[in-house]
């Protein structure tokens, strides 16, 4: 995997997804109301084969500057409730894209970087923070790059409202400008106002629809390098 650098903020470590993660990772993905608002048309994780190659993904990215992170909470007492959702999985033909099996893990040693909650194996975490590239909208499957920068989150429901996606993009975005990224844009489906919030909080400037990525309707936001 490419050296994906760890950021930090006051309640947040962002640090490479690691593959004892799956769990968490097919624990935020299987849900609904995490998945409504994404993909073109947006789908739950049905397994933890899935979650791994998700994982296995993110790791093999490489790219001097784009990452996918793992935000983990300093704070192991705020931990997101691992339960499993006992819903079934929703249909997949409601609203387009907003915006990216189990065997037990062996003990890991805990890392002072990792918090860890007394009796558990686990960290802490609380969602993905994402900076990539965005595909354009076209004909063609798979869809091809834009050539733009995007920052997008994905947070466990049990940890909305708390301010952890606008804190950790936060960081993501002062990290992308520091990194020489000339724009960034994120996109959101069009009822997703927690997300447009979050764009909204962070400085980013709201565009208006486009049609421009993901052959999507979306909310447009971005904003310039102010160092370019």
């Amino acid at each position: 995997m490419n050296g994906v650098e760890n950021l930090e903020t006051k309640r947040l470590i962002l640090r490479p997804w690691e593959p004892e993660d799956a769990d968490f990772v097919l624990d935020l993905y299987s849900r609904w109301k995490v998945q409504r608002f994404i993909g073109n048309p947006p789908r739950v994780m049905a397994d933890r084969a899935e979650a791994e190659e998700r994982i296995r993904v993110w790791r093999a990215m490489d790219h001097p500057v784009h990452a996918v992170w793992a935000v983990q909470l300093k704070d192991p007492a705020q931990q997101a409730n691992p339960t499993r959702p006992t819903n079934p999985a929703h249909p997949t033909n409601p609203a387009q894209q907003a915006n990216p099996a189990q065997p037990t893990n062996p003990p890991q040693q805990t890392d002072p970087a990792q918090p860890r909650i007394p009796g558990h194996s686990k960290p802490a975490l609380a969602g993905t923070l994402l900076l990539k590239s965005i595909p354009a909208s076209g004909a063609a499957l798979p869809l091809q790059p834009s050539g733009d920068t995007e920052i997008g989150w994905h947070f466990h429901p049990d940890l909305w409202g708390k301010g952890y996606a606008t804190e950790a993009a936060a960081a993501v975005l002062a990290y992308a400008f520091n990194n020489g990224v000339p724009k960034v844009v994120a996109v959101t489906n069009p009822a997703n106002a927690a997300s447009q919030s979050v764009c909204t909080r962070i400085g980013l400037l709201h565009q208006g629809q486009t049609s421009e990525y993901y052959n999507a309707l979306c909310e447009l936001y971005e904003l310039a390098n102010p160092e370019a």
